[in-house]
């Protein structure tokens, strides 16, 4: 499994507020052809994404089975449609449906509690 936030002090969970807040869950399966650019376009949305009005963090991971799980934080539902019209975000979802995704389902929900442990 690995995370988008590659590095020495990088953690794979995202700093989120105290709910509620939304999240959006993007689980997917990777064709079985590495379609050359996915890795760039893949931290690219990261970081754009971090850039965007609302945006809380993501959590991501993938199996070598190619099957992956992305949850991004938002602070509302304004935010996750804004994310969603952004152009070049527009441009790699359409990348993902011809070129790198065999399968995908997006989810939108709001979380009304979290816990953690240490």
């Amino acid at each position: 499994m690995s995370s988008p936030h590659p590095g020495p002090t990088a953690t794979p969970f995202a700093a989120t507020p105290e709910p509620p807040y939304w999240a959006v869950i993007f689980s997917n399966q990777r064709t079985a052809d590495d379609a050359e650019g996915y890795g760039a376009m893949a931290a690219r949305m990261v970081e754009l994404a971090a850039g965007q009005p609302g945006f809380l963090g993501a959590e991501s991971s993938r199996g070598a089975d190619g099957f992956g799980i992305t949850v991004s934080y938002w602070t509302d539902e304004a935010a996750i449609a804004a994310w969603k019209a952004v152009a070049e975000h527009r441009i790699a979802q359409e990348l993902g449906r011809s070129r790198w995704y065999a399968r995908f389902h997006t989810r939108v929900a709001r979380v009304e509690r979290a816990y953690t442990m240490g």
